[in-house]
This record gives C-alpha cells, sequence and structure tokens, in this order.
C-alpha cells in the first residue's frame, strides 16, 4: 500500500527491527535459561549491523565499474534492505564457568532490558508514524 516512499520504507523497517526484537528476546530467554547447563554456549542476534550496510548501499552514488568477466566481484553493489535477515550467531570462544558454560546472568538481564526499551521506543516511533498520517488524513 505505501511501498515506494519514505513512509511506507519507515513502516517496513520498524516492523523488521521490531520481529528481530521478539527473535532476540527468544535467544536471551534461552540463555539465561541454560545459565546453569554444564558446556552450553549462549547465542546472539545480528541483525542491525547488516541493515544498516544495506540501507548504506542503498544510498551510494558512485561511478559504475566496469567488470569485464562476469565472474568478477562488482565494486558498488547494493543490497535490498528487504534481504536482510536476522543471524543467530553462537559464542563458541568465550567459557567464564569451570563447567564450560559462558553465560554471564547478569549481562543478560542487561540484554534483556536493553532489547525491551528499544521494542518500546520501536512501538512508539511507529504510533507515532500513523499519527502523523492519520493527522493528514482528518
Amino acid at each position: 500500500m505505501f511501498t515506494g516512499n519514505n513512509f511506507g520504507k519507515t513502516v517496513d523497517v520498524l516492523q523488521r527491527t521490531m520481529d528481530v526484537s521478539l527473535l532476540r528476546r527468544e535467544v536471551i530467554s534461552n540463555n539465561i535459561a541454560n545459565a546453569e547447563t554444564p558446556n552450553f554456549k549462549r547465542s546472539d542476534v545480528n541483525f542491525e549491523a547488516e541493515l544498516a550496510k544495506a540501507m548504506a548501499s542503498e544510498n551510494k552514488h558512485t561511478l559504475p565499474a566496469r567488470v569485464s568477466d562476469p565472474r568478477h566481484m562488482s565494486f558498488n553493489e547494493t543490497t535490498d534492505y528487504r534481504s536482510v535477515r536476522p543471524r543467530r550467531v553462537l559464542d563458541y570462544l568465550t567459557t567464564s564457568k569451570n563447567n564450560g558454560n559462558n553465560v554471564d546472568i547478569e549481562q543478560e538481564i542487561m540484554a534483556s532490558t536493553e532489547n525491551q526499551m528499544m521494542y518500546e521506543l520501536m512501538s512508539q516511533s511507529l504510533a507515532w508514524q500513523f499519527s502523523q498520517i492519520n493527522m493528514v488524513v482528518r
């Protein structure tokens, strides 16, 4: 309905980021639930950095590089922000306990609080976007 304009893109990015926030909540909950499980390795969700790179690649206005062979890599290839997917990453390099577990409960609680605050902020931003449309319609 609103695709192709700034409002539609903003709403879509907010919706995608809120979905990732829900996934992150599940991952953090799983980490907390397994805080005392021997040899359990915590997980994290990566999304925002890839989304930022994709959004930045759409705004590049550089000269096109000439490619002489189709197998060559493109220099300024744009990435559609809608193709970015969240990645669940396993932190297998660290160990903070003698039983091989690397879940720090305080760190997970802080991550959970930060995630909840970001979700609320995105929810308020989305409500503000729709209130602006509502104001125009009236």
